[in-house]
């Protein structure tokens, strides 16, 4: 397995995106090739299980470019390793940056202790999901349903308290997605992080899936069997930063070298990590080839992108701050990273899905490269989270004072190509879980919750929830334990998940809700206050819904409702109705709109609005 002059050429431009496939570990020919960066080191060894952990039994050759490299006879997959670096009459050992694999850190000792590279074959696994992927949309998703639930794989669910294996997570949680009306699963993190309450956001190994659920042919397994049931794998990436562990990236060969050199940008004051120095063109290797690693050796369907926000500004949560070259506070050389990083992910899988946790108004999130733009296909829309939320944390008594918390997300809701997020962000750190910030008794907090979620349907943009708000998680999420699956059976719960299947349901078979353009979404009243009412259209390829949500707990009798067209009118949801838990209030069957309709509509409809409720109509015929 050779390392040929031009792709050293390449890695010394930045431009080895693939570089995986020979950095790292590679078993071959009853032996292991072993490939690292450490431009500063004056001597690298090889040590391992296999070697005692003897830095004098096996040193590697620089070959160019700051790379060094040697072949170990009779080193087969499953042995443990390490890279012993040595400089400045010193040696240190580093866990591989490339490690396929990694062990647990050593019992009872630091998170630091432990976490040795294991070599890894990646070609044992014979996938069995070739029509989930002739079948990928990519880009096309944009006119199609993307219903994505969040999960974290250590809490989802725990029986006998424990974290479930990949393998036999996969039916379990498809079953549930699917009988939902869910396309995609979205993960976090599951890069290695020593520190399990990170989540995952403290990687560690940017190319080994964490040891907690399994080995990596495991996880391979999982996503098989996901493709094949029909749901999508998305995973969440972090390259805003990494761990702090000694034995990772951090002071590689003796001094920065993964990050950055500047003291004012090398940490993040918010999360006591290290920031990767994007402008390094070794680095854009690293990165990108983690990207790509995912979507080709794990056939993951697409990746959303950790706290963008933090990339794109030199400033970002800090009191002091260096100025880039033209004296502005955006970070030019992460700019270029993410364009790079969606250029080299379409051009090699056409098909995948890129997403941007960006809570700033950015210009141009979801333009294309070479229109200037970040070139994600979509970003997550904060401002719809955070506006829509503070909406339904208000008693409704106040809801009149507030009302364009619910309607000025759609002033903005075309500017980029948006996914809708109810995340696990909303429901940690204090804030409480999505049943706990709506307002009211119990009935009530269903009812709002309801509601709630039928405004995501209907509003443009795809869709994102956190695992445990389909039936009403009441405590906040921690990651040492399972979701309250008993709670999903008491009543008002119960209620509450048959009606995300049935909303989602909806979204998946109805076109009217695919397209999220402009022509898309049209206002009938955005004005009622005084009500707590609002109402819109969606339509596309000749057929309308038509939104109705009441946002207090009063029965309005008489509303009338601007309708586009006169004729026959049928009740397609009411988030009222006994079977959701609710009292039952509201009307069904089909209704006739008749002519001269409010809101300079040409025709209108009567309604009994039912309480803290949506009505979700369509046109059905003349008549």
């Amino acid at each position: 397995m050779s390392f040929p002059a031009t792709d050293r050429r390449r890695w010394a431009a930045g431009q080895y995106t693939d570089s995986y496939r020979r950095m790292g570990a590679h078993p071959n020919g009853g032996g292991t090739w072993f490939t690292v960066w450490a431009p500063r080191a004056a001597s690298v060894s090889v040590v391992g299980d296999f070697n005692g952990w003897d830095a004098e039994r096996h040193p590697m050759a620089p070959i160019g470019e700051g790379l060094w490299r040697t072949y170990v006879r009779n080193v087969r997959p499953g042995a443990r390793y390490k890279y012993s670096i040595g400089r400045w009459g010193m040696r240190w050992e580093k866990t591989d940056p490339y490690a396929f694999a990694m062990e647990p850190p050593a019992p009872g000792g630091s998170a630091s202790e432990g976490l040795a590279a294991i070599v890894t074959d990646l070609h044992v696994h014979e996938w069995e999901d070739e029509s989930w992927m002739a079948s990928r949309q990519g880009p096309e998703t944009l006119k199609q349903p993307l219903a994505i639930y969040e999960v974290h794989l250590g809490s989802w669910q725990r029986p006998g308290g424990r974290p479930m294996n990949y393998r036999d997570m996969a039916d379990p949680l498809a079953d549930h997605v699917l009988a939902l009306g869910f396309t995609h699963v979205e993960l976090l993190p599951v890069m290695e992080h020593p520190y399990y309450g990170s989540w995952g956001y403290q990687v560690i190994g940017f190319f080994a899936p964490t040891f907690r659920y399994g080995s990596p042919e495991d996880f391979k397994a999982f996503v098989d069997r996901m493709h094949q049931r029909g749901v999508g794998v998305l995973l969440d990436w972090v390259p805003a930063h990494f761990a702090p562990d000694a034995q990772g990236l951090v002071d590689f060969d003796g001094e920065p070298l993964f990050e950055y050199t500047d003291p004012l940008m090398r940490t993040h004051p918010d999360w006591g990590t290290y920031v990767f120095d994007y402008g390094r063109p070794e680095v854009q290797n690293y990165l990108i080839s983690s990207a790509r690693f995912w979507l080709e050796e794990y056939h993951i369907d697409g990746i959303r992108v950790d706290a963008v926000a933090s990339m794109l500004y030199r400033d970002y949560s800090r009191d002091e701050w260096s100025p880039n070259v033209h004296g502005g506070n955006h970070n030019l050389e992460a700019i270029t990273l993410l364009q790079r990083f969606n250029s080299e992910v379409y051009a090699a899988h056409p098909t995948a899905l890129t997403f941007a946790e960006e809570s700033t108004a950015f210009p141009g999130v979801t333009q294309p490269t070479d229109a200037g733009g970040l070139g994600f296909l979509y970003k997550w829309n904060m401002g719809w989270m955070h506006d829509t939320l503070q909406y339904f944390h208000k008693e409704p008594i106040h809801r009149t004072h507030h009302h364009d918390d619910l309607t000025f997300p759609l002033v903005y809701a075309f500017t980029e190509q948006f996914t809708l997020p109810l995340s696990h962000d909303e429901v940690v750190h204090g804030k409480g879980s999505l049943w706990g910030k709506m307002p009211g008794d119990d009935w009530q907090k269903a009812a709002n919750l309801r509601l709630l979620y039928a405004h995501m349907i209907g509003s443009p943009g795809k869709k994102l929830l956190f695992m445990g708000q389909e039936f009403g998680q009441v405590s906040e999420w921690t990651h040492d334990y399972g979701l309250d699956w008993g709670l999903a059976r008491e009543p008002l719960h119960a209620g509450l998940e048959h009606w995300v299947a049935a909303v989602f349901g909806l979204y998946q078979n109805h076109p009217a809700l695919w397209d999220d353009a402009s022509g898309g979404f049209e206002w009938i009243d955005y004005g009622d206050k005084a009500h707590s009412v609002a109402s819109y259209l969606r339509h596309a390829g000749g057929r309308t819904l038509l939104f109705v949500l009441n946002a207090t707990p009063v029965v309005r009798e008489g509303y009338r409702v601007g309708a586009p067209e006169a004729g026959q009118w049928r009740v397609v949801l009411n988030s009222d109705d006994a079977e959701y838990g609710g009292s039952g209030v509201g009307p069904a069957g089909t209704l006739k709109a008749t002519r001269g309709g409010p809101h300079g509509r040409p025709a209108g409809l009567d309604l009994t609005l039912p309480p803290l409720a949506a009505l979700v109509l369509e046109r059905v015929g003349d008549g």
